[in-house]
């Protein structure tokens, strides 16, 4: 499987690149002293940093930038405008949306500065003026220069890697929080299309502790709008936080591409819960079937509140800006200034989107990387813009009203025909049939993160009967995050709106007559009727997670009787191993008591073999003894009177030849010995 960074150097013309290295931040990140990660997670980061980086979905992506608005910075998708708001980075990210805006001095030369924050190395052999920075030259400075996670390579591997490549020497600790953090806002938050980073953002972090009270939040948001545009006209790469992009869309309208990993559903931020769907049926797609997906994609599937049940207090981010979540606002970051429409996305925040003129915004006020001849500090130029994001921005409006959002989306869908290809429903067969594979292929991935969610059901059910057993208080309950619950606060909602409306037509009952009855009658039956329109959506939904159940069930009896079986072939193995054990232990008893007997044999015939070569000596010897026969028997001795004596020279010979004999055989006899 492809890691993050091949994924994001794709090559090919019309494919698009991004210049996120999100391995190498979280791996460094990870391999810091425990005080300098204190430090950074005092600035902010720190909640970001606990992400595990996950691959990016570059058709999903490249087929989102393409409907980027420019003229009214959204979105322009089949169902209406869709704008990432700053509860979708805080929940999502964990990144801080409200504090100081992220603003400050622009200068000619950062020279001096560059060496005083983070060491006079980065500015050696280099002519002045100085006003970008290598990102490689930050990785190299600690020994990670050219450091990628290979295709084969585990996360948990790479990071070993990095951390015994760290090498941090003898700076000091501000000074390697100051390195690390400008690399995280080159390579990851504040990403552009290019290896280099303006040195403005280096000037943030001469105070880590000032840096702790900035929304890096909304600067992240901000810089995503900006670079948006530049990333929608046929480039070959993106710049912003783009992972942000995909797990935003996948909380939206996920279209099986997404799925929530079993095990993290109650981990903050919302980033960590999520990861590209592993199907090669809808990871393989092409960015063309992302795009006509996109356009065939149910209305009614979409979701606008996805973090309705979450509490806030597990959230700090979330806790700190949520006063500025239904505010419009100017979105700062370091002389962009980006405008957060959401007058246009008032159905994030569970109110009926209304027919508004849309508004045309333009670039008026971003910059372009523009060098200046003299320093300025851009906050003390757009002063009053700065004072516009310190008051909150203004608040929307909700129009009270609406029973639906219906003459908006006839206008939107009016005005932007030509754009949602509208007339262009008609398509080729083959084109209808890898469509519908797709979509099938998606179903099948959302089915699999419906079954994690009733595991997920299941296993805070079982808690809260235990801790209601154990006397447990309310509080101890776990949040209620999933559909089934947030349909149930619809349904009581829609139930306090029908007794809300009965109260008022008994208060008005004797003062109107007629036509106002009529009219507050019929408010009723129509809520009435979309009260039974949502209950049999709850019903319907109910079914589907009993029949979710109920293959889970089947799921589960199949996969007893597979291990039932394979217990029983480890049983039949190990029989086998043990018969095998067995016969190898008789065939080695076999073998030795026969080289044992052969051992014996050999011992037994090599004395008779000695003793028949010292008979036949004996018997040599014996020649020369008159009273001696062969075969060692002694001869009977004769009558010396029958026989005359023998001369005294014949006797004298013999003897020598006895002695001469005798003396042979102890040299002989230690010839064989040997």
């Amino acid at each position: 499987m492809l890691t993050l960074n091949d994924l994001c150097f794709l090559q090919g013309k019309g494919r698009m690149r991004s210049r996120v290295t999100w391995d190498l931040c979280w791996a460094w990140y990870q391999a810091l002293l425990e005080a300098q990660q204190a430090q950074i997670e005092r600035m902010g980061f720190g909640h970001l940093l606990s992400v595990r980086p996950f691959h990016l979905d570059v058709p999903y992506l490249e087929a989102l930038r393409e409907r980027w608005e420019e003229d009214c910075k959204a979105f322009i998708m089949p169902w209406g405008h869709m704008i990432p708001t700053l509860e979708d980075v805080a929940y999502l990210t964990g990144l801080p949306v409200q504090g100081e805006p992220v603003v400050g001095l622009e200068r000619r030369d950062y020279h001096d500065d560059i060496a005083e924050l983070l060491g006079p190395e980065f500015v050696a052999r280099r002519r002045r003026p100085i006003r970008s920075i290598l990102l490689g030259s930050l990785s190299e400075a600690v020994g990670l220069r050219g450091r990628r996670r290979g295709p084969l390579e585990s996360l948990d591997e790479f990071y070993a890697g990095v951390q015994g490549a760290l090498d941090l020497g003898d700076r000091s600790e501000e000074r390697s929080v100051r390195i690390f953090v400008s690399y995280l806002f080159g390579r990851l938050l504040f990403a552009t299309q290019s290896s280099q980073m303006n040195c403005k953002f280096v000037l943030l972090l001469r105070d880590l502790a000032q840096a702790g009270r900035y929304a890096w939040g909304a600067a992240m948001l901000g810089h995503l709008f900006s670079l948006l545009p530049s990333s929608s006209q046929r480039s070959q790469s993106t710049g912003g936080f783009t992972p942000f992009l995909q797990i935003w869309g996948y909380t939206r309208f996920p279209m099986g591409r997404g799925t929530l990993v079993e095990g993290r559903q109650t981990m903050v931020p919302l980033m960590t819960r999520w990861e590209v769907a592993p199907d090669p049926r809808v990871t393989d797609r092409r960015a063309g079937d992302v795009r006509v997906a996109l356009d065939h994609y149910p209305h009614d599937q979409v979701v606008w509140t996805p973090y309705w049940g979450e509490a806030d207090t597990s959230h700090p981010a979330v806790a700190a800006g949520r006063p500025l979540f239904d505010r419009h606002l100017l979105l700062l970051c370091l002389g962009t200034c980006e405008v957060l429409y959401l007058e246009l996305v008032v159905r994030t925040l569970g109110w009926h989107q209304p027919a508004i003129e849309v508004p045309s915004h333009g670039r008026e006020g971003h910059s372009r990387r523009r060098f200046f001849a003299e320093d300025r500090d851009w906050g003390a130029d757009h002063g009053s813009t700065v004072a516009y994001w310190r008051e909150g921005g203004e608040q929307v409006l909700r129009v009270t009203d609406l029973r639906d959002s219906s003459a908006y989306m006839e206008d939107f869908q009016a005005r932007y025909a030509g754009r949602l290809r509208l007339d262009r429903r008609v398509m080729p067969k083959s084109q209808a049939i890898r469509l519908l594979e797709g979509r099938l292929a998606e179903q099948e991935v959302e089915l699999t993160r419906l079954r994690a969610e009733v595991r997920t059901l299941k296993e805070e059910l079982a808690r809260a009967q235990a801790s209601r057993d154990l006397g447990a208080s309310s509080s101890a309950q776990p949040a209620r995050g999933d559909l089934a619950d947030r349909l149930q606060g619809a349904l009581d909602r829609a139930e306090a709106r029908v007794r809300e409306l009965e109260e008022q037509a008994r208060a008005v009952g004797a003062e109107r007559q007629g036509g106002g009855v009529a009219t507050l009658q019929a408010q009723m039956e129509s809520l009435r009727l979309e009260l039974e329109a949502r209950i049999s959506g709850l019903e319907a939904e109910r079914r589907t997670i009993v029949t979710a159940m109920e293959e889970l069930r089947d799921d589960r009896t199949l996969m007893r009787g597979r291990l039932l079986e394979a217990r029983k072939r480890e049983r039949e193995a190990e029989t086998a191993r043990a018969r095998i054990a067995a016969d190898y232990e008789i065939l080695k008893d076999r073998v030795l008591k026969k080289r044992r007997e052969q051992q014996r044999q050999a011992q037994q015939a090599t004395p008779a073999r000695t003793g028949s070569a010292f008979a036949s000596l004996d018997d040599i010897v014996s020649l020369g003894d008159p009273s001696v026969v062969r075969g060692g028997v002694q001869r009977p001795e004769a009558s010396t009177a029958s026989r005359p004596p023998l001369p005294d020279r014949r006797r004298e010979r013999e003897e020598d030849e006895v002695s001469s004999s005798r003396r042979e055989r102890p040299a002989e006899g230690e010839r064989r010995e040997e």
